[in-house]
């Protein structure tokens, strides 16, 4: 079977730099890319850039702050990021298909569905899907917040076996080597522990932490989750993508789970918005955890926020840690009214467990 992939480039490559414009990017990445189908290899494109590419025809040197000023921004700049990679795939005789999303779009099923079987399509035919947020219309509560995230979500719902992520720097180091002498390149980073540890740290502060790295580690759980490896590597020059595509070792790779979700437990996992949280005792954290059950009302303690029946919620511990997600089958009123009595709260087919095994007690 032939490999597929979600490539995903950021702001920081398609600004170019000195001796390499944004064209000259955007042309470098449509050979490589081309390439691949020419192999029989379907690929994907996250983008972003629209929001760069808008500031720069309105004569604007700074990133606006206000949501409407970047929702403008975007719309001057995503045809003219579109344009380029019209053009550049055109040139070697393929087409692109511009497909713009919200994190509505994904959480919702019907909607989600809706976009797999388009992207399915748009693969069948040979055509290069470009995705990008649709910062236009994505209000604070609807955004993914980065393309690290949404990349991830592409690749989970395209059934990807490889994610890369594009960046300006050669690999994951174990701190930031701007600022730590003592930080050394990963080469492999094995599995779910070991991206905890490491996403702890970017947590922790700091210049690592508070960059794009935080964001790139929060994919790789989600890519591995479902059992797509991820890999990170250096796309500031042509001949590092080339060189991966190869199957060269290149920048960081994360390993695949070996025990993914389903398609739908990644969905339920990931793509879905909470609307509330169900807290709920030892004894129910064990069944969840130990056994796989249901919730059950009698093991919950609290509920918070508002929802309605159908709609995601976090299960948590008494502590707080995230335990698992899932769709509720009461309301929160109607959890609050029946806490510590009989009912069914989250059926165990709408729920997927997101604590780690480690971490059942």
């Amino acid at each position: 079977m032939p490999m597929r992939r979600v490539i995903k480039v950021g702001t920081s490559l398609l600004r170019g730099r000195e001796g390499r414009s944004t064209e000259q990017v955007i042309d470098d990445l449509a050979a490589s890319l081309c390439g691949l189908w020419q192999r029989g290899e379907p690929v994907v494109l996250v983008t972003s850039g629209a929001v760069g590419l808008g500031c720069h025809a309105l004569g604007r040197s700074d990133r606006p702050s206000e949501l409407e000023a970047l929702q403008a921004a975007a719309a001057v700049g995503q045809g003219r990021l579109m344009t380029l990679y019209d053009q550049a795939f055109a040139r070697r005789g393929r087409c692109v298909a511009q497909v713009l999303l919200t994190r509505g779009d994904l959480a919702s099923r019907r909607r989600y569905q809706n976009a797999c079987r388009t992207l399915e399509q748009l693969l069948a035919w040979g055509v290069t899907p470009v995705i990008n947020e649709n910062d236009t219309l994505a209000t604070d509560e609807l955004r993914f917040g980065d393309n690290d995230t949404l990349s991830a979500l592409v690749a989970e719902a395209v059934s990807a076996d490889e994610l890369v992520l594009l960046t300006d720097i050669d690999s994951l180091y174990s701190g930031d080597p701007r600022s730590d002498a003592n930080a050394r390149p990963i080469a492999v980073v094995e599995g779910p522990a070991q991206l905890e540890a490491l996403s702890g740290a970017a947590r922790g502060g700091g210049r690592w932490g508070t960059g794009g790295m935080t964001t790139k580690l929060a994919a790789a759980r989600i890519a591995t989750a479902s059992g797509i490896q991820m890999r990170l590597a250096d796309g500031r020059e042509p001949a590092v993508l080339e060189a991966l595509l190869a199957g060269e070792s290149c920048g960081t790779l994360f390993r695949a789970s070996s025990q993914p979700l389903s398609s739908r437990k990644g969905w339920l996992a990931h793509a879905l918005l909470p609307k509330g949280s169900i807290r709920v005792d030892a004894g129910a954290e064990q069944a969840l955890l130990g056994r796989g059950a249901s919730l059950l009302a009698a093991g919950v303690r609290s509920v918070e926020g508002a929802f309605e029946r159908r709609e995601p919620v976090r299960v948590l511990s008494l502590d707080g840690r995230e335990l698992a997600r899932g769709l509720a089958a009461l309301s929160s009123a109607e959890v609050h009214q029946r806490i510590g009595q009989r009912g069914l709260v989250v059926h165990r087919d709408h729920l997927v467990l997101t604590a780690r095994p480690a971490e059942a007690s």
